[in-house]
């Protein structure tokens, strides 16, 4: 044959197997150039030619490959029966039923829970002071307000469209208005509720920080930023106390007084 013989044949690698049959056409004396390169007797053949085009050539070199293998068992006589050649088609057509199925379909597959918990959000006194001062006040609520509907006054001349809203307007209300968080305001029992009710009826009520009272009673201040604050009545008092019986009891003496050099 073309290869000069099956000793020669099982000698060549499948690269060359594969170009055996190549056929060239010579144009008038500009250049040389195969119709399909790579191609020859294998790539022509009908177990290739069943395949779609773009597998032929991955094909053509599945079958030289396997033909290789072929005809080294068959110079050394080792299949007498033809076995390996039935082994060697069948895995060229298992491989050529999988080239040719469908891909899988993706499935569309939702994102993972994320693994970090939920993060602690920041607090603290400063944290509220910090949104109380940048939070809306009730001025600028009252001039981002609108009525739609009703044709507004122009503030400024030269910007039209910019105008007060619902501010300085009659039935607007209260406009300035101290700006109070509620979700930092302190909470009360319904008890303590009472109590001070009660307090505030019979005695007149404990706003005041100096009362006398023991050290151990507390006293309701309202403030503008918390709502309700317990303070201890007598805490300023006693550390005053604590001062004075430190510098200027009747127990206290000098540690070290200097003596006089002239002698008097």
């Amino acid at each position: 044959g073309v290869a000069g013989g099956l000793t020669p044949l099982s000698k060549l690698p499948a690269c060359n197997i594969l170009l055996l049959g190549a056929q060239r056409r010579t144009l008038s004396g500009f250049s040389s150039t195969s119709v399909l390169p790579h191609t020859g007797f294998i790539y022509h053949s009908d177990i290739v030619q069943s395949l779609p085009p773009d597998l032929r050539r991955k094909a053509a070199r599945l079958v030289a490959a396997k033909c290789t293998l072929a005809a080294r068992v068959d110079s050394f006589h080792e299949s007498q029966d033809g076995k390996v050649g039935y082994e060697l088609k069948e895995e060229i057509e298992r491989k050529f039923d999988k080239w040719q199925e469908p891909p899988p379909v993706k499935q569309v597959k939702p994102l993972p829970a994320p693994l970090d918990g939920q993060r602690k959000k920041r607090g603290g006194r400063r944290y509220r002071k910090m949104k109380e001062r940048l939070g809306l006040t009730e001025i600028r609520k009252q001039a981002n307000r609108m009525s739609f509907g009703e044709i507004e006054e122009d503030a400024y001349q030269e910007d039209l469209g910019f105008s007060l809203g619902h501010l300085g307007k009659a039935g607007s209300g209260r406009v300035r208005q101290t700006q109070v968080n509620e979700a930092t305001k302190a909470r009360i029992s319904k008890t303590l509720q009472r109590t001070l009710q009660k307090q505030s009826v019979v005695y007149g009520g404990k706003s005041t920080i100096r009362d006398r009272s023991s050290g151990t009673a507390s006293s309701v201040a309202f403030t503008p930023l918390q709502g309700l604050e317990i303070v201890n009545p007598q805490a300023a008092e006693k550390k005053v106390a604590e001062a004075n019986q430190k510098y200027f009891s009747s127990m206290a003496e000098f540690l070290k007084v200097k003596g006089d050099k002239s002698g008097v």
